[in-house]
């Protein structure tokens, strides 16, 4: 499956689960968000990441530079709940 379809597969199944009104929360706050201009600000796919430190799960200070040492580096971000 592609990546794409994987996608569209997982907006589905959120749309499917998540209430109808916290859809519109978070649909409303991306629309503020585009509408701010910080898309104009952010990195464009391929762009290196500059470093950064951030807590692990035991609240210890990760540098991502460490990480990157020993291989390939994923970071993904969760808004969290509304």
């Amino acid at each position: 499956m592609s990546l794409k379809a994987k996608l569209e597969a997982t907006r589905a199944a959120s749309a499917a689960r998540v209430p109808a009104e916290k859809q519109a929360t978070m649909h409303r706050a991306t629309d503020n968000l585009r509408a701010s201009g910080i898309l104009k600000t952010v990195l464009a796919v391929g762009q290196p990441v500059p470093s950064f430190a951030a807590p692990n799960y035991d609240g210890h200070l990760i540098a991502s530079r460490d990480l990157l040492a020993r291989g390939p580096l994923v970071t993904s971000f969760f808004r969290g709940s509304w």
